[in-house]
């Protein structure tokens, strides 16, 4: 792999009506190109800034952020995201959904007869992830789980090389929570695209990813970078691998030990 996206010496600081908050102190982190890389910590640690920061959402207080050795300027050009709410427009089907993106790109260079292409593809995605059939649907009718991935497919169908996704599965339950992790590893083992995966998942983390960034309390800084060297492809026997063990276990008493995970 080589060097994608690197963070340098990043800070930043949020100015409030009651005073600076600093958000992060001091991120250094560099990101291959293929990597999937998660980010873990507490609450408020500056997990979502980071992932905003890439993006090109937000700029940083001081230090800065390079996309294959020239600085960010703005939004990140190859970029797409995933929330943790999945934002679909209620009046459109699935499929529309699916392809909101390339219309809004149509301002400037959309093709009307590239139209049936990108229909094939979008339908393709939805497939891919168990959608098949749902295309004519509307968000209301589906799922939390099944929104959460028209909301995935709509981000691959602009061939993203970078997938940010900020907490994309906090708010669903535990074996949906479970499908889409399987649905995940599969889409990126296709695609092949970079991915920064934000969580509060220890288990999630080690699970999905090449490498975990393990964060502090606020302001966040890194405590941990932890290679995984679980192999691939992943599955359920990977759970009880002594490798996965022992890398939760790692993160674990990480957190114990800066006092945010306590026993008693």
């Amino acid at each position: 792999m080589s060097n994608y996206l690197q963070l340098y010496a990043v800070d930043k600081v949020f100015h409030t009506k009651t005073g600076d908050i600093q958000a992060l102190s001091n991120i250094h982190l560099n990101i291959e190109n293929g990597e999937f890389l998660s980010v873990v910590g507490p609450s408020g640690c500056g997990k979502s800034t980071i992932m905003r920061i890439i993006a090109g959402l937000d700029k940083p207080s001081n230090g800065s952020v390079e996309v294959n050795e020239s600085e960010l300027k703005g939004i990140a050009d190859g970029a797409a995201i995933v929330f943790q709410k999945d934002v679909l427009l209620a009046w459109r089907s699935v499929l529309d959904n699916v392809t909101l993106p390339l219309e809004l790109k149509g301002i400037t260079w959309f093709d009307r007869s590239n139209h049936q292409t990108n229909r094939a593809k979008a339908l393709e995605l939805l497939e891919s992830v168990g959608l098949k059939g749902f295309e004519n649907k509307y968000p209301h009718e589906l799922s939390g789980g099944m929104r959460q991935r028209v909301s995935i497919c709509r981000a691959l169908i602009q061939d993203p090389k970078l997938l940010l996704m900020d907490e994309p599965f906090g708010a669903l339950d535990a074996l949906t929570r479970e499908q889409m992790m399987y649905d995940l590893l599969k889409l990126s083992n296709k695609y092949k695209f970079t991915t920064v995966f934000i969580t509060h998942s220890i288990e999630e983390a080690v699970f999905l990813s090449d490498r975990v960034i393990v964060m502090s309390e606020r302001p966040g800084t890194i405590l941990k970078e932890l290679p995984i060297q679980l192999t691939r492809p992943r599955d359920n026997h990977t759970r009880s691998n002594d490798i996965f063990s022992e890398n939760v276990n790692e993160i674990r008493d990480i957190f114990q030990s800066q006092g945010i995970l306590a026993e008693n």
